[in-house]
């Protein structure tokens, strides 16, 4: 499969991935160019060696094996972690001494015809510009050549017994009646979780633990609330304390407590701030651009400093570093604990922090979800605009707005914020879509929220469609 040079589709390089369908826009080619280019860059920087991982799809292994080469061939060598979630290879590049830079082979929440690779350079995410660098490398064949090496390593049972190092210095038999539901969603975070389960206390029901890169009982994304149907079930049947699922390769966290209402994203992060800020008062949490007032509210009631920061997870790793936050999060579920682990999203550990959230407030995790504030809010509102056109509507707006002398946050698109509360308006990075989202105290309030928005898109020619598709 030794190539010359190397041309994607143009879908397929993107803000924070490489993502693309199996046999249409991406392929074996693509993989080997993918090893090949980073292992380039990586060994120009110096480093020598690569962790590499794979989710449970059924075009992972295919993929896995060309990366693999196209590493070999630029002259590096790799370190093959096997089938796991993303969150273990981005253990495994932290973790490893031998180790300077990782890929995994993951379609994340896409349907199981998707794939794609999620990469980390030197301890720091890969996005943006680096990818379209491993574009500009491939088309003129400017790879490194040379005969690295191949292994294979276990991680598995060292990563879980991390994992649940985030229960570290708890009386545990305070736990032992807590009684948990779990729904790993036939993705890749199965076998992790099945592990992880036994070595915690109190009493574990899981659901759809084995892999299956078909997906055949839900789609693997928590985020949307139909996905966490079978979970709501068995919470509601077994009279569980709350229940935790995952998306295809465990990265991202869903939740719902034990009455079975979802505790979203950022409503995690109001806990998890809470239980932090006692023991790192006055720290720094980031939070994206589409998370509800009520927890910046609450990071500042606490004493912390709250920052909103631009939507995606790569995004927001970057801005942890920048700024040391032990503690970042997104609405997507993206949890990030630098806090005595290691500023990467993973939504294992995310779990585990959230049972030790609970113990050390001495409170259930249904009361601490009963305790926030009743707002009003949509959901992410997603609806299909053309790739040229979508930003230079979100300038459009921008412009208008700054003459009208609104309360306007440009950090990520506009988030606007009024007497009724806020509503934002942002293009997505890695579709052809705006995203919409506003919040109020009550539905009249919301109701003139989202006319704003309309009123706007109106202005722009456009009008507030069907959501599209993930």
């Amino acid at each position: 499969m030794t190539q010359l040079t190397h041309t994607f589709d143009a879908t397929v390089l993107r803000e924070y991935d490489i993502r693309g369908i199996i046999g249409e826009t991406l392929g074996e080619a693509d993989a080997y160019a993918i090893g090949r280019g980073f292992a380039t860059l990586l060994g120009a920087d110096g480093g020598r060696t690569i962790a590499v991982g794979y989710d449970g799809r059924t075009s992972s292994p295919m993929l896995e094996a060309a990366l693999v080469k196209g590493i070999n061939e630029a002259g590096l060598d790799a370190v093959r972690v096997g089938m796991g979630p993303t969150p273990m290879l981005y253990y495994a590049e932290a973790s490893m001494e031998d180790v300077q830079g990782g890929i995994q082979i993951t379609g994340s929440h896409n349907p199981a015809n998707y794939n794609g690779f999620k990469m980390v350079f030197r301890g720091l995410p890969f996005f943006g510009q680096d990818i379209q660098k491993l574009g500009r490398i491939a088309a003129e064949g400017a790879w490194a050549s040379g005969s690295g090496s191949h292994q294979s390593r276990e991680i598995l049972g060292e990563y879980v017994a991390r994992l649940v190092e985030g229960l570290a210095g708890l009386d545990t038999a305070k736990l032992a009646d807590l009684a948990i539901g779990w729904d790993a969603g036939n993705g890749a975070a199965g076998p992790a979780l099945e592990l992880l389960v036994k070595q915690l206390p109190g009493r574990h029901f899981t659901l759809f633990t084995e892999v299956d890169g078909n997906f055949p009982n839900h789609h693997p994304d928590p985020t949307e609330e139909k996905n966490l149907a079978d979970l709501k079930e068995l919470v509601a049947r077994e009279r569980l304390d709350f229940g935790i699922a995952f998306d295809g390769d465990g990265d991202r966290i869903g939740a719902i407590d034990g009455g079975g209402r979802v505790i979203w994203g950022d409503q995690l992060l109001m806990i998890y701030a809470e239980d932090l800020l006692k023991m790192e008062p006055g720290a720094t949490i980031i939070a994206d651009v589409k998370a509800s007032k009520a927890l910046f509210e609450k990071v500042s009631q606490l004493g912390g400093h709250p920052v909103m920061w631009k939507t995606g997870h790569s995004l927001i790793k970057s801005k942890m570093k920048e700024t040391g936050a032990p503690l970042a999060g997104e609405m997507s579920g993206h949890v990030f604990f630098a806090h005595q682990y290691y500023g990467f999203d993973d939504a294992l550990y995310a779990a585990v922090r959230l049972i030790a959230a609970s113990a050390r407030l001495g409170k259930s995790v249904t009361e601490l979800r009963s305790e926030m504030p009743p707002l009003v809010n949509t959901p992410e509102l997603r609806f299909q605009v053309d790739e040229s056109r979508k930003f230079a509507v979100v300038d459009e707006v921008k412009a208008r707005l700054a003459a009208s002398g609104a309360d306007v946050n440009d950090i990520d698109g506009v988030r606007v914020t009024t007497p009724d509360g806020w509503w934002l308006l942002r293009a997505s990075n890695t579709q052809d879509v705006l995203v919409a989202r506003a919040e109020s105290s009550d539905q009249a309030g919301l109701d003139r929220l989202l006319a704003e928005v309309d009123a706007q898109l109106a202005a722009s020619g456009l009008e507030r469609g069907e959501a599209a598709e993930h």
